[in-house]
């Protein structure tokens, strides 16, 4: 499986509340709409606490700020993933890009490619 993992900052006019509330009730369904021209096989939204909750964790271990969620989507392989060149695809994209300029700040917020390896 190939895992697209990316870490979210919200965009500085909303609240932490704010964001994840719209990214849980309309970017969430947004994704599950075109799951299947991307080809997405499972898509998770982790949504992080108060930034006291983890305060002490972070400053611990001398770590930046943390990030208002992560969000985890689930490929069956590369080959799947970047076979996504026909028009339904580029359209959902698209659709997926231009929500999340409403309430992800891009510059902030990044995201990397990854295989998992199942520890336990």
């Amino acid at each position: 499986m190939i895992k697209l993992t990316f870490a979210l900052v919200r965009l500085p006019h909303l609240t932490r509340e704010a964001f994840q509330a719209y990214w849980f009730d309309h970017h969430a369904p947004l994704v599950a709409s075109v799951r299947e021209p991307l080809r997405i096989r499972r898509y998770v939204q982790l949504h992080s606490l108060p930034a006291e909750v983890s305060e002490g964790i972070r400053i611990s271990r001398h770590a930046p700020d943390d990030f208002d969620g992560v969000a985890q989507l689930w490929w069956d392989s590369f080959e799947d993933m970047a076979g996504q060149h026909d028009a339904a695809a580029a359209e959902a994209g698209r659709l997926l890009l231009e929500d999340e300029r409403k309430f992800i700040d891009h510059s902030r917020s990044p995201l990397w490619w990854g295989e998992e390896k199942v520890i336990f």
